[in-house]
């Protein structure tokens, strides 16, 4: 997956976030059912931003950024602050 590609999915899940917090303020979903995807939508988030901060990181270190794999999103999730 290219820059592009994960720059257009980031902006994607974000669009998806505004969309439920809209939804939840005009009453078609409940709280829980926000709650819920909202978390899996910032998973992915933060799976997506991590891969992309990695993939340059890699780049700037002369390394191909096609070689960085995307962590889980258990490993995502459960980095060390």
């Amino acid at each position: 997956m290219d820059e592009k590609t994960l720059i257009h999915q980031i902006s994607a899940l974000v669009d998806d976030e505004h969309k439920l917090r809209t939804q939840l303020q005009t009453g078609k979903i409940t709280e829980q059912e926000e709650h819920d995807r909202l978390g899996n939508i910032e998973a992915q988030l933060d799976q997506l931003w991590d891969l992309l901060r990695r993939r340059r990181a890699a780049k700037l270190q002369g390394v191909a950024p096609d070689e960085v794999q995307a962590h889980t999103l258990d490993e995502v999730e459960h980095y060390l602050q």
